[in-house]
């Protein structure tokens, strides 16, 4: 890992911006995609036919999602791997923020790869479409609808609180006041898009 320690501050900012966008953007189209479903399945196999039938999906998911999301994983795994958590002798807010979001990385990550691979990866190799159906059959179950649960927080959990320590990495709140401000709406986002999400899941396990 030489050449991350030699060009360390130019790949934290890449690493905290690819965190932001694409993944970012993508996840807040995934979230707002499942909503759909409490339209019903007619509603929800109509947002995700039109998103399928994109030009050079494939290509789009491969440049501006895998490539992308494989360098912010790997790059945050090492830093989880490198990170000293001392939360217990240090008992304060952002002490906690900052194990939470190493946390969450590792919970974020399990659950991407198994929903990658039986959402997209599995389903390509077994030819079955993406549908209202396919992820009823998957939420109604009560584990998996958990294990999707406990995905979602871990995920939103990631991206609020990374979009804060991003505005700060990148210089756009300087001083106590303003990061309290970017706190505050960092927890907001937190809670709406863990309700969309939320909602999503329901509507598909209904």
């Amino acid at each position: 890992m030489g050449f991350i320690k030699n060009y360390n501050f130019l790949i934290r900012k890449l690493h905290s911006l690819t965190g932001l966008i694409p993944i970012g953007v993508f996840l807040l189209e995934h979230l707002i995609t499942n909503s759909f479903a409490l339209g019903g399945p007619e509603a929800y196999n109509q947002r995700v036919e039109a998103f399928q039938n994109i030009p050079f999906l494939v290509w789009i998911e491969i440049i501006f999602i895998a490539i992308p999301l494989a360098f912010h994983t790997i790059l945050g795994l090492y830093y989880v791997y490198l990170a000293q958590n001392n939360v217990l002798q240090y008992k304060y807010y952002r002490n906690y923020m900052f194990y939470l979001q190493r946390v969450t990385a590792i919970v974020t990550f399990v659950y991407v790869a198994y929903h990658a691979y039986t959402a997209r990866i599995g389903r390509a190799f077994a030819g079955i479409e993406i549908s209202y159906e396919f992820m009823n059959n998957i939420l109604s179950q009560p584990l998996f609808f958990i294990i999707y649960f406990i995905g979602l927080l871990a995920a939103v959990f990631h991206f609020s609180n990374g979009l804060y320590t991003f505005a700060i990495s990148w210089g756009i709140t300087i001083g106590p006041k303003a990061q309290k401000t970017m706190q505050t709406i960092c927890t907001i986002l937190f809670i709406i898009l863990t309700a969309i999400g939320t909602a999503g899941l329901i509507g598909l396990a209904a």
